[in-house]
């Protein structure tokens, strides 16, 4: 079946894998989810990015990160900005700062995927496509 907004089902998987304490999760590969995967890892979210199987059939393979003795997940919340019915774009002045800078919005900009932060030293806005905390 067709999925037609793979960026919501990556976030999914992940709330979900990291709601029930798993080591790794699955996602879908295509050019989007592993350019939303590379900044959730250089923002620490996640600890190591690896693809398995081949042609249409691959998949991004995430390994969680959890912190302290009661493995708390590190990403506490993920929520989709911009949906396909309506998208969200913001300049560089109106990027968002999440949780007063404590979180990462996740923008698509003309020189790629990349964090808020990225964005404004970069000097470019773009469409918002989710937040994480």
């Amino acid at each position: 079946m067709a999925n037609h907004d793979p960026i919501s089902d990556m976030l999914t998987r992940i709330r979900n894998a990291s709601e029930k304490r798993h080591e790794t999760t699955k996602i879908p590969a295509s050019r989007m989810t592993r350019s939303i995967a590379k900044v959730l890892q250089r923002e620490g979210f996640i600890s190591e990015i690896s693809e398995q199987g081949e042609g249409v059939r691959t998949e991004l393979v995430l390994a969680l990160k959890y912190s302290g003795k009661h493995r708390l997940p590190t990403i506490r919340s993920m929520q989709r900005v911009s949906k396909p019915g309506l998208r969200i774009y913001k300049n560089t002045r109106g990027l968002p700062k999440v949780l007063g800078g404590l979180g990462v919005a996740i923008i698509s900009t003309s020189k790629g995927v990349m964090s808020d932060r990225d964005a404004r030293r970069e000097g470019v806005g773009g469409e918002v496509l989710c937040y994480v905390y």
